[in-house]
């Protein structure tokens, strides 16, 4: 697949001497969705502002379709849609016209069918007529990805997008989002809200005090760094563990009731087979088992304590 955006040896440093990136490296693939995950002030909003042409990088490359962001500026902006944290558009302007100003600052000339599509696929045709100010919270957010469609970027960055919005609306503009992606848009999202990254995110970058951690494949990230639970509901409780099972990772769990063994994935033999005969030699009975794989929260918890 090919690279839509290339970051190399990305540093950023302001005149303070604060240093919000440090020595950044990342490709990010046509038609993907990525999510930038971190917590407050980890740096993801100075990424996404370096690459969009906003923040001057201190050291380091960053091209976008090929173009350098610095030399090609021009047509390195024109690939990229941009949709920041804060909602910043004419409160007495119409939604109409909040996208036809933005499309036009890009010299596009004037389309008014690819308007009428872009406010159809954000629910918002029958507000186009409306002032900005008479909207609500989650209706602005959408006008703010309809602004940064206006122009048909190829590749749309959305910086904490649902910040600030409630849960039932989240879900509609994730469905936004997949939308978009199907429609051949490559989409950057920065987020804190681990769910969003978890439900969206073809791949996961986890981004802390400036660098980058790790980037991998949701799913393979689930796997090399998740953890698995195996719960046996036992018929009794019991106060502590019989001694022919003090070789196992084992907790009791639930006053007693529940006898939990964790495991590594990636591990070749976990035992499971040798536990429940254990289990069964030291005379505990059960009556139901289940499996549990460590969510993203987890990992992502624990990678940045780490």
């Amino acid at each position: 697949m090919n690279s839509v955006i290339k970051i190399e040896n990305l540093s950023k440093t302001y005149a303070g001497g604060f240093q919000a990136l440090k020595n950044i490296d990342l490709e990010i693939r046509e038609g993907e969705i990525i999510a930038l995950l971190g917590p407050n002030g980890a740096g993801k909003t100075t990424l996404i502002s370096v690459v969009c042409g906003i923040v001057n990088p201190t050291e380091g490359q960053v091209s976008v379709n090929g173009y350098d962001i610095v030399k090609d500026y021009r047509q390195a902006r024109a690939s990229i849609g941009l949709v920041p944290q804060e909602l910043t558009t004419d409160s007495f302007e119409t939604v109409w016209n909040t996208l036809a100003f933005s499309r036009g600052l890009f010299g596009k000339p004037s389309d008014p069918a690819h308007l009428e599509k872009t406010l159809k696929s954000l629910s918002l045709w029958d507000k186009k007529d409306n002032r900005i100010m008479t909207l609500s919270g989650g209706m602005k957010r959408r006008v703010m990805i309809g602004k940064a469609l206006s122009h048909e970027p190829e590749i749309l960055f959305l910086d904490e997008p649902t910040a600030g919005v409630d849960v039932e609306l989240r879900k509609d503009m994730w469905q936004v989002v997949r939308a978009l992606r199907e429609s051949g848009v490559t989409v950057i999202l920065t987020t804190h809200y681990i769910d969003e990254a978890e439900e969206m995110a073809d791949r996961i970058g986890i981004i802390n005090q400036g660098g980058i951690l790790l980037v991998e494949e949701k799913t393979a990230l689930m796997q090399k760094l998740g953890e698995k639970r195996l719960i046996l509901h036992l018929n009794q409780a019991v106060t502590a563990l019989p001694s022919g099972l003090d070789a196992y990772n084992l907790e009791l769990k639930n006053a007693g009731l529940d006898l939990v063994y964790t495991y590594d994935t990636q591990q070749e033999n976990s035992d499971i087979t040798a536990l429940l005969d254990a289990v069964e030699n030291a005379g505990l009975g059960f009556k139901d088992l289940e499996t549990q794989q460590n969510s993203l929260e987890e990992i992502f918890v624990n990678l940045v304590k780490k």
